[in-house]
């Protein structure tokens, strides 16, 4: 079935307009291919309504300025079409998010990587739920993943965190043309370093003085 811009159809009925988002994430990168799989599908969608940007997957879909510009123009009774879920947010909650408030708006969201199914009806709604559900297992996973890296680390004895700017020697040093009356600025330039650094491990040495006094 073919979909058009507000026009009537052979038998007298009022057809939704249609309009396709794209994105990439590289400058390098096009969106020809999402709008030919766009009009493979069989949806026919205007220039004036097709939007498209360069913007990374991990960016929520309310902090895109081309999905914002897009969400301006739709209104209820419209249907949007991605080719698929990352288009419309960073993760599975954010997409979930993203087509909850399209259906607010009595917006239909078509997704070409699930078959075209309509993301607002009774079985998108069953699908996004599942979807958010294997997410949310994927992320319980990753974090007692993580919890239990850590601990392996901390019992065998692993140094955790960033490592130091500077060594120990290092920072001795540091402190004690400190308290020569050097500048923070020329530390950081003779260690290479930034005057944050300085400046912590100065802070670090007060903050010793003042335990001992303790």
């Amino acid at each position: 079935m073919l979909y058009d811009s507000y026009t009537i159809n052979g038998h007298g009925e009022f057809m939704s307009r249609v309009f396709a988002y794209c994105r990439v994430s590289t400058s390098d990168q096009t969106t020809d291919n999402q709008l030919q799989e766009i009009a493979a599908a069989g949806f026919t969608v205007t220039p004036q309504r097709t939007v498209t940007e360069t913007v990374s997957g991990s960016v929520a879909a309310m902090e895109r300025k081309g999905f914002m510009r897009l969400m301006d123009k739709l209104e209820e009774g419209d249907v949007l079409i991605v080719t698929k879920l990352d288009r419309l947010g960073r993760n599975a909650m954010d997409v979930r998010t993203t087509v909850e408030g399209l259906q607010t708006l009595g917006v239909k969201v078509h997704c070409l990587a699930l078959g075209g199914v309509d993301l607002t009806s009774s079985a998108g709604r069953m699908t996004m739920q599942v979807i958010a559900a294997v997410a949310e297992f994927e992320r319980d996973l990753l974090v007692e993943r993580t919890r239990s890296g850590l601990e392996r680390a901390k019992a065998q004895g692993k140094a955790l965190g960033r490592p130091a700017a500077l060594s120990n020697e290092q920072q001795e040093a540091v402190r004690s043309r400190l308290e020569r009356g050097e500048s923070v600025a020329q530390l950081a330039r003779d260690f290479k370093t930034s005057r944050q650094t300085i400046m912590r491990v100065r802070n670090e040495k007060v903050v010793k003085m003042d335990l001992t006094a303790i």
